[in-house]
């Protein structure tokens, strides 16, 4: 093949290894490489119990596996990982997960039940942001030893009560359970880090790829390594590259310089439509678009009202112009893609029918609210069409326009009276979601529960509180489907919040790439399917 400005592919396979090689150097991609455009600064570590952003744990994906996977062909699927088999006992509390013979981690080490059960006591003894995945399993760092053990090809896992197993099961296919090569990892532990500094530059795991490099802002470089147990990745090497601009990400793409751009805008989108060298490929991510109503204000704690902003929003003339391509319609807590989600949609835009709730409500016309939102352009432009269909029916909305921080404290203070937010799941079961959207433990200002949506908007989630409460434990699964569709359903008819959009996902790739999966709601992306 031809390399631009005299490189030798030779030397050129040399600099993209050592993670120096600039995108614009190949007249096109070599064959037995993958190059990726995306932004990645929002990774803050790559330790695979640390790493909770998802440009990290898309990469985590690719180097690190876990005792039960999701399949990334069959979304929502569990199937064995490096364990071949688990079960619960009729207690309910005591999980055990027999490790799978013959695997190995990169450096040769064998992966054994040992390795497995310290990689999950690891992650609850760093105590790092996603730990609190296990630990709401009831496990601390002073039990964790007692409470997660192994014996022989067995490891055990004891919870403090008895959760629905999906749950337990779901939360374990989260990339906080990876696990890890205890014996390198602890080899480079510096003053009781467990190893922690080490792999923030350094992979550790099963996965079909190895980190050869990886430069905070910059990218990564992966190789691939043979004789993974799911069969070779089909590509050899991963070259991602951090490229925050859309517009810079269509260039590099159109001229062949990368394979796949996933930071593309709706316009740039638009841009390459018809481009025979180029596809798109549809996806739904975990992120959802939702109005918070402050309870504290009367007249938004009034059902006809809530109702009304529900006929007030024009999801459909959103989704059509300024989210077009990149939020769909969704008007549950459940993103699509989890357990028990609901894809019906049954509010669209009926300024009459919002005016008639609002005249039986009792409430003075015009309702004078405040709209909180970020000094972001996609934000501003839904607050815009809002503040626009809301007047149509009765209620003014006075723009109240801040940065990321400002608008999240005043939201986790409850000082706003609406807002504007965006939700993504913490794990890929549905308790994630319902508990934030659907519990409120304690409603008092003291409390200070921010973590519950519930309470940053003083609402009383009633019955619903109890519903999920139950949800959580139901062993049955079909069983617990129907528990979320009804929560869901009661919340969406009848709460402080008013669900409006999930992302949606487009990459953007050349013609001959193929076996893509960006990871929908509950998964993240793959890279040892993909060809070309």
């Amino acid at each position: 093949m031809q390399i631009k400005h005299g490189f030798s592919r030779a030397a050129a396979i040399a600099a993209l290894l050592g993670g120096t090689a600039p995108l614009a150097l190949w007249a096109e991609t070599p064959a037995d490489t993958l190059v990726l455009a995306d932004a990645i600064d929002d990774i803050v570590s790559i330790d695979p119990h640390e790493a909770f952003e998802f440009s990290g744990t898309d990469l985590n994906n690719n180097l690190y596996d876990t005792l039960i996977e999701l399949d990334p062909t069959k979304p929502g699927e569990l199937v064995p990982g490096l364990a071949e088999s688990w079960a619960v006992a009729e207690d309910g509390m005591t999980y055990t997960f027999k490790v799978k013979s013959g695997i190995t981690f990169s450096s040769g080490n064998p992966v054994t039940a040992e390795d497995a059960a310290l990689s999950l006591r690891r992650v609850v003894k760093l105590n790092k942001t996603p730990a609190f995945i296990l630990t709401q399993f009831g496990l601390t760092p002073e039990n964790v030893d007692q409470m997660i053990t192994f014996d022989g090809d067995t490891v055990t896992l004891k919870t403090d009560k008895a959760y629905a197993p999906s749950f337990v099961y779901n939360c374990l296919t989260a990339g906080v359970a990876n696990i890890v090569d205890i014996k390198t990892v602890m080899a480079n532990e510096v003053e009781g880090d467990m190893g922690n500094a080490w792999l923030k530059q350094n992979s550790a795991g099963t996965g079909a790829y190895v980190l050869r490099s990886f430069k905070p802002n910059e990218g990564y470089v992966l190789e691939a390594r043979t004789g993974h147990w799911r069969g070779d990745a089909k590509i050899k090497n991963v070259f991602m590259q951090h490229v925050p601009e859309g517009a810079t990400q269509r260039l590099l793409l159109e001229k062949g310089d990368i394979d796949i751009a996933r930071e593309m805008t709706p316009t740039d989108i638009d841009g390459v439509t018809g481009n025979p060298d180029v596809t798109v490929q549809n996806d739904v991510g975990g992120q959802l678009y939702y109005l918070a109503l402050n309870q504290k204000k009367a007249e938004l704690a009034n059902p006809k009202v809530q109702e009304a902003m529900r006929w007030a929003v024009d999801y459909s003339g959103m989704t059509d112009s300024i989210l077009k391509g990149q939020w769909v319609v969704h008007q549950a807590f459940l993103p699509e893609g989890f357990l028990g989600a609901l894809t019906e949609n049954p509010y669209s835009l009926d300024i009459e029918k919002a005016k008639a709730l609002l005249a039986e409500s009792g409430v003075t016309l015009p309702l004078e609210v405040g709209l909180t939102v970020r000094n972001n352009q996609e934000r501003l432009d839904i607050a815009t069409s809002l503040q626009n269909t809301f007047a149509q029916a009765g209620i003014n909305l006075t723009l109240d326009v801040g940065d990321g921080a400002q608008v999240l404290e005043k939201y986790r203070a409850r000082q706003h009276d609406i807002t504007i937010q965006t939700w993504g799941p913490d794990y890929p079961d549905p308790h994630t979601n319902a508990s934030t959207f659907a519990m409120n433990p304690d409603n008092s200002d003291e409390a200070g529960a921010t973590g519950y949506l519930a309470w940053r908007t003083a609402w009383e989630p009633g019955e619903l509180h109890a519903m999920t409460e139950a949800a959580v434990v139901e062993k049955d699964t079909a069983a617990r489907t129907a528990m979320y569709e009804e929560i869901q359903r009661k919340h969406r008819d009848n709460s402080a919040f008013v669900m409006m959009f999930q992302q949606a996902r487009q990459d953007a790739m050349r013609a001959n790439v193929s076996g893509f999966y960006a990871g929908g709601a509950t998964d993240s992306a793959t890279y040892w399917l993909v060809t070309k």
